[in-house]
């Protein structure tokens, strides 16, 4: 679990990524707060990358963002008072660019002056738009970004859906720890941590090394590398990863890395007996890019899975989800359903459009939820950011992708060793 303590630090640190990008946003002093909260229309501003390096995410975020607004408008839209009132999307491409993720977030608030705010997708764009949102005081609920410096730095007006990744990192060691307990992996296991140099990274980085330290005749970490963002050529890495002969490779990447690093890595001929690119796995743009056998035995460890239950929300969202698209639903589109339903319920709490009584909702907020645990909340402890179990998962040679981990929720039996791995 990251280091979490409930005293914020100084709004100003918050303001520096987006000073860095040399985009300031201003604060909207004349923006019309709505105090009434009479509308007919109800407007909810959003980025999400569509095009760019993370546009096949951006494009699964939609997916659940435009389920969300179809269902909340079928029986009318959203009680505001005992009236129903229809929702809109306001959705802009950001293209994958943090400062233009800063722009269009400022531009929807104080030209479009939409009434709350849905947050783009992957930290570093997360990380500086939410400043514009705070500086606005306009309500952004974000189903996109997992690291914790996004929710340390006091902002009272930012949300997030997802929960940390050091719990990912944690659900992750703890079945190896089963696994070495049942004697599969050996004791001690040699350890290589790979990490996108990110906070992100710097998170699930932590929540290992966090592990090993609770556990450290278990585990001995023979390498610990970063990585910047959307590399072409991580040779260098896999070659020291491979010159310390680690038992376990564990990798923290986003979406388009952990594609290019996998392929090096199997043209390079390395295995491992446990290989994971944290969250990132299961995804059937890996599986065309790399093939079956290219993704089998990899863990990952994701914040929904559908396989979750076959009742209640997750059944409906399912189902809807399969009816619209004709696919299953990932963990990519539920996390940006459940951001939205998440802001919609607090909006109806709230009876009206008016930012502050919607920003109290959201603090409050206790409502049932697909996610694991059945719960959704964002506690000012974790400053607006939801906190939850994660659930581990792991590609089988028949295409499917078991719940290994934890076992009160597990749908099929994880593989340790590696059996590719030969000698």
């Amino acid at each position: 679990m990251p280091p979490f303590s409930a005293h914020r630090l100084p709004l100003a640190l918050g303001l520096t990524a987006v000073l860095l990008t040399g985009c300031v946003p201003s604060r909207d002093t004349n923006h019309d707060n709505n105090s009434s909260g009479t509308v007919d229309k109800i407007v909810i501003g959003s980025t999400l990358p569509l095009t760019g390096t993370e546009s096949k995410t951006g494009a699964r975020f939609k997916q659940g963002f435009d389920l969300a607004f179809e269902l909340a408008n079928a029986d009318g839209g959203i009680d505001l008072g005992g009236k129903k009132v229809p929702v809109e999307l306001k959705l802009l491409d950001d293209t994958t660019d943090q400062a233009k993720a800063v722009n269009l977030a400022q531009r929807l608030i104080t030209q479009d002056k939409v009434n709350a705010f849905l947050g783009t997708y992957s930290t570093s764009l997360v990380e500086a738009q939410s400043t514009v949102a705070e500086q606005n005081k306009i309500p952004y609920v974000t189903g996109g970004g997992a690291a914790t410096s996004i929710y340390a730095k006091g902002y009272q007006w930012v949300f997030g859906t997802l929960a940390p990744v050091a719990n990912l990192a944690g659900a992750e060691m703890s079945w190896i720890d089963t696994q070495q307990a049942a004697g599969s992996l050996p004791k001690p296991a040699k350890l290589a941590i790979v990490w996108e140099n990110s906070s992100h990274g710097q998170d699930f980085r932590k929540g290992i090394k966090d592990f090993v330290a609770a556990h450290s005749a278990g585990y001995q970490i023979v390498t610990d590398e970063s990585f910047a963002l959307d590399g072409k050529d991580f040779s260098a890495i896999l070659s020291k990863v491979r010159t310390a002969s680690p038992d376990l490779f564990m990798v923290d990447a986003h979406l388009p890395d952990f594609i290019t690093m996998q392929r090096q890595y199997l043209s390079s001929g390395m295995c491992n007996k446990v290989i994971t690119y944290g969250a990132r796995g299961t995804e059937s743009d890996a599986k065309a890019a790399l093939g079956q056998a290219g993704v089998n035995y990899i863990l990952s460890a994701v914040w929904w899975n559908k396989q979750l239950g076959n009742a209640g929300l997750n059944k409906e969202f399912v189902e809807k989800y399969k009816a619209k698209y004709g696919a299953d639903p990932e963990w990519y589109q539920a996390l940006g359903y459940e951001a939205a339903r998440s802001l919609f319920t607090a909006i109806g709490q709230a009876g009206s459009v008016d930012k502050e009584q919607i920003r109290q909702k959201l603090s409050a907020l206790d409502m049932d939820s697909i996610l694991p645990g059945g719960k959704l909340s964002y506690p000012a402890a974790k400053g607006g950011q939801a906190d939850y179990p994660f659930v581990v998962q792991q590609n089988l040679p028949d295409g499917t992708s078991p719940i290994i981990y934890p076992a009160q929720v597990a749908t099929g039996k994880g593989v340790a060793p590696n059996p590719n791995c030969k000698g």
